[in-house]
């Protein structure tokens, strides 16, 4: 009688997905985490783009429309009041004056609302320092 040696080429996956499906966890739980600050752009372009609407926001967390104090919740509303207002709605853009400092979100909620109204935003950049 022969003995069967046969070494099994089987490889348990069990182990790989409990590592992987932890993995996962953590780079979610740890991406909610992550601030991102990034800067104002810097450029030495003397070109302005033409703007109809300004948003300006302020370090402490101010915000103004055109001039005037909005808050964040009304911002999308005068910006809709002021396009029905526009002749020339198709070329309409949003200027976004930010300081330096004011947190990313803010600034990408104001670009979300454009988007969503159809019209184009701009960031206004630094000048280069010398």
């Amino acid at each position: 009688m022969k003995k069967r040696n046969k070494i099994s080429a089987e490889f348990s996956m069990s182990s790989l997905t409990d590592i992987i499906f932890l993995l996962l966890i953590f780079f979610m739980l740890t991406s909610s985490m992550v601030q991102i600050n990034v800067q104002l752009a810097e450029s030495n372009s003397k070109t302005v783009a033409p703007s109809d609407l300004i948003v300006m926001m302020s370090q402490d967390g101010k915000m103004s429309f055109n001039g005037k104090p909005v808050s964040g919740s009304s911002l999308q509303s005068r910006v809709n009041g002021e396009l029905g207002q526009m002749t020339n709605k198709e070329n309409a853009s949003i200027s976004i004056v930010a300081e330096v400092g004011v947190p990313w979100r803010k600034i990408n909620d104001v670009i979300v609302i454009a988007k969503n109204l159809g019209i184009k935003a701009h960031i206004a950049t630094q000048p280069v320092k010398s």
